[in-house]
């Protein structure tokens, strides 16, 4: 059973949108997802899902990359643009670049077919704790983050640059620079990053979201001056933070 609240309605479970166009995976889903208390609604393809998304928000969608209008990665884009809730992919691709893919576009974790139901259990509740404790740690705190020019408004996931525009941030991105800025000339682990223990030393999932934000705050992101790779040990963010 969850122990977890749908943050869009309070009171109620989290609630998952599926999409995949295999019937047979798409029950498995469901079905485990329903024994485990959750509220799930299931899509066959892409469209109708954003349709869906513009009156009813979920915590999690689970994404299958071989959609038959439109291509998943894409459709990840999309949905971290349209709406803020954790990504789970789910998908009978292999390759490194679609997993990268996916990663950088917003994705919170990846999975490939053929799949443990228990384990789709527990990436889901991972993906669901570190939504809900990045939530918590911002009404425990000051608004906005200011460093080097830069502003991080932890509410609503926007940077603001020094020279005004603004970049909005998928929720997997914002709590890793959350957590740098919540404590800066600190060496980070990779675990205390991503806010998960026992981390696999395969599991580069944090290295493309440290990628993503470099390439935002960086002047050249291949020799980083903001946030530093400490080798050996982790990462660390080389700047005073000012809170308001």
């Amino acid at each position: 059973m969850t122990d977890m609240l749908n943050e869009n309605n309070p009171g109620h479970p989290p609630l998952i949108f599926i999409i995949e166009d295999d019937d047979a995976i798409a029950r498995i889903v469901e079905r485990t997802l329903e024994e485990f208390e959750f509220a799930v609604e299931c899509f066959r393809d892409g469209a109708s899902v954003l349709r869906r998304m513009s009156t009813k928000r979920p915590d999690l969608c689970i994404v299958d990359l071989g959609l038959p209008d439109i291509d998943g990665i894409e459709l990840i884009r999309r949905i971290t643009e349209q709406a803020n809730c954790g990504v789970l992919i789910l998908t009978g691709r292999g390759q490194t670049i679609d997993r990268v893919m996916g990663l950088e576009l917003g994705g919170d974790d990846y999975m490939v077919k053929p799949f443990e139901p228990r384990e789709l259990v527990a990436r889901v509740r991972s993906i669901l704790r570190r939504r809900q404790a990045g939530t918590s740690s911002v009404h425990g705190q000051r608004r906005y983050a200011s460093f080097v020019g830069w502003t991080l408004d932890c509410a609503a996931n926007i940077l603001h640059s020094p020279d005004g525009s603004e970049h909005i941030l998928g929720t997997a991105e914002a709590m890793v620079l959350r957590a740098f800025l919540q404590r800066p000339h600190q060496i980070l682990t990779r675990e205390q990053l991503i806010g998960q223990r026992d981390l696999s030393p395969l599991d580069r999932s944090i290295d493309v979201r440290i990628s993503r934000i470099r390439r935002k705050l960086e002047v050249d992101p291949q020799n980083p001056k903001i946030i530093k790779t400490v080798y050996g040990a982790g990462y660390m963010l080389m700047a005073t933070v000012a809170w308001s």
